[in-house]
């Protein structure tokens, strides 16, 4: 397969895949035509029983997925892709060539994806603690890889933490059409290259290549060294068409302050704006996630506070926050938001309910139409592993719900 955004001619060899649909007239072509407005979204299982599903989608409608499966301690991640008009994901690939060098547990830690430039794709992961190659003072590595140019298996894992040290929950990629690639995470601040421990001491680095990730420079702080970071909670990152970059993550400041933070850069990465989304006063590390996406000019954000999941719309001009919506009903300990927007202006938010330590939940999603109003409710429940969370994107005009 050549790489290419509209991409889809890769059929050899398909894995069969359980499906199952919220409607019960979804079959065949089913699956993105002919569904009432109302009942456009489908849930697809996870190759191979795989966790905490990732995806993006090209601009010929191809959805590419990545997952983790095998020991939640010492993971393997498998990636697949299905064109609009194919059954089932294809065959699946290893992203990691070294076995067991990624992490399921805590649901913080796993893989991110990331189109680039002519539809590669990029993947970033934290490390296990097995993982190799090591980071500083032999620390879990901030570890990255992308598929080669055949489009048939994916180049050998590096290591991007240079300097920082201190890796705990999960990094995140991003990548824009000119061939810049963003990968973020965060750790110990430092002082005279020392490291300073602490959550309030604690940065968002950010690694930056301009040539498709086959090099990088050394990682950079980011982030307001006043609001530290939350030890246990990931980042999300999304660069738009225009080479805007988006960062999400949570604050840490004197122990209870556990805001969520986006940060905006116009400059590929150099200088950033931080804007405070939403305070949380909670002396705890909550173990959050959250997703961003975009759909045409528009720019969505997802994210947790307070058991409750929100989602809001960024002025990419101006960089201003829109209103923040809540998942309607009564929350349930809602966790890790996944968001997606379709060429109508309808919004998907989909969240687990009952997830925590070593314990699986349910997941749940609803569709809100272009002023933001929920539609009736567009499909029933799914089982949410241990360890597992659910991730949504946008096909055309439907959507799509895996789990």
């Amino acid at each position: 397969m050549r790489l290419a955004p509209d991409s889809s001619n890769s059929r050899a060899g398909l894995a069969a895949v359980t499906r199952r649909s919220l409607l019960a007239s979804f079959a065949g072509s089913a699956l993105l035509a002919g569904v009432p407005p109302q009942k456009e979204a489908i849930l697809l299982k996870t190759p191979q029983g795989g966790l905490q599903p990732q995806a993006v989608v090209d601009s010929g409608g191809v959805i590419h997925l990545i997952y983790l499966y095998g020991d939640p301690a010492a993971a393997d991640i498998g990636y697949v892709r299905k064109a609009p008009d194919e059954q089932d994901f294809s065959a699946p690939i290893r992203v990691n060539d070294r076995p067991g060098s990624a992490i399921a547990i805590g649901s913080v830690r796993g893989a991110h994806i990331a189109l680039g430039r002519s539809g590669r794709v990029h993947v970033a992961w934290n490390g296990s603690s097995k993982a190799e190659p090591k980071g500083p003072r032999d620390s879990i590595p901030m570890l990255y890889a992308r598929i080669d140019d055949r489009g048939e298996s994916f180049e050998s894992q590096r290591n991007l933490m240079q300097t920082a040290t201190g890796l705990d929950g999960g990094g995140s990629i991003a990548a824009d059409p000119s061939g810049n690639i963003y990968v973020a995470w965060h750790a110990q601040g430092q002082r005279d290259g020392k490291p300073i421990q602490g959550e309030d001491n604690r940065r968002v680095w950010l690694a930056r290549s301009s040539d498709d990730g086959r090099t990088f420079g050394r990682e950079t702080a980011i982030s307001p060294p006043g609001t530290g970071v939350c030890g246990c909670c990931g980042i999300g990152a999304l660069a738009d068409n225009k080479g805007v970059l988006y960062l999400l993550y949570r604050s840490a400041r004197a122990v209870i302050h556990r805001d969520m933070y986006l940060l905006i850069s116009r400059d590929k990465g150099r200088v950033f704006d931080a804007v405070n989304l939403h305070p949380w006063q909670i002396g705890a590390c909550p173990m959050s996630t959250s997703s961003l996406a975009q759909a045409g000019e528009r720019v969505f954000l997802s994210w947790e506070t307070s058991k409750q999941v929100y989602f809001a719309e960024v002025d990419t001009r101006t960089s201003s926050v829109g209103e923040r919506i809540a998942a309607p009903g009564e929350s349930m300990n809602r966790k890790h938001p996944a968001i997606a927007a379709n060429r109508r202006g309808q919004i998907l938010l989909c969240w687990t309910e009952g997830t925590g330590w070593r314990r699986g939940g349910s997941l749940h999603w609803q569709l809100f139409d272009p002023a933001r109003r929920p539609l009736a409710p567009t499909g029933e429940e799914a089982v949410v592993p241990v360890w597992g969370f659910g991730t949504a994107v946008a096909v055309r005009e439907r959507f799509v719900v895996i789990c």
